[in-house]
């Protein structure tokens, strides 16, 4: 199951929670926990693939290298065969050469795009989890804090908490929305 996935049903779950006034819900811990369960367990297939895309930069690069490698093996050979004809044992040596330097400009090209391609995932899974879990943990304590103030007025309690909450969920809003702008 992909990450994305995973995140809509987490945000269904709290969407479809009961409402309660002053802008409260009431969600079910046990299928929160296990929609973080099933993020975590999908992270390794993003990372995964990340990692596949950086495995085949490497592979270019090795092959760009033993295609060059043979390249000026092949004019080694020829220029031992013709020792005479020395304008073509440098020509291939030249074009060895560019064969080699083309093959590891384009290998560094695929590898920073596979790197840039990873980082951006991962940054974008640490935005998206960041926000999630920062709600899951306010959800947690507006709950705990209306189990510890069970002392005070039932009206004061939920305004305070209510208060708090949605103090909690512009902070988080304001931080998403910052750390988007600077990706």
């Amino acid at each position: 199951m992909s990450v994305y996935r995973v995140i809509d049903k987490l945000e269904a779950s709290v969407k479809q929670g009961t409402v309660l006034p002053f802008g409260y819900r009431v969600v079910s811990e046990e299928r929160i926990l296990e929609l973080i369960e099933k993020l975590r367990a999908s992270l390794p297939e993003e990372v995964g693939r990340a990692r596949t895309i950086a495995k085949n930069g490497d592979k270019l690069v090795r092959e760009a290298q033993e295609k060059a490698q043979a390249i000026v093996v092949e004019a080694s050979s020829q220029s031992s065969a013709l020792i005479d004809d020395h304008e073509i044992a440098r020509r291939a040596r030249s074009t060895a050469e560019v064969v080699l330097r083309d093959a590891e400009d384009k290998a560094l090209r695929v590898r920073a795009g596979a790197d840039a391609y990873a980082a951006q995932i991962l940054t974008d899974l640490d935005v998206r989890l960041s926000g999630a879990l920062g709600s899951v943990k306010k959800g947690i304590e507006a709950l705990t804090a209306a189990k510890t103030s069970a002392a005070v007025p039932v009206g004061a309690s939920l305004a305070d908490a209510a208060a708090k909450s949605k103090r909690a969920a512009f902070d988080a809003q304001q931080t998403e929305t910052a750390e988007l702008e600077s990706v």
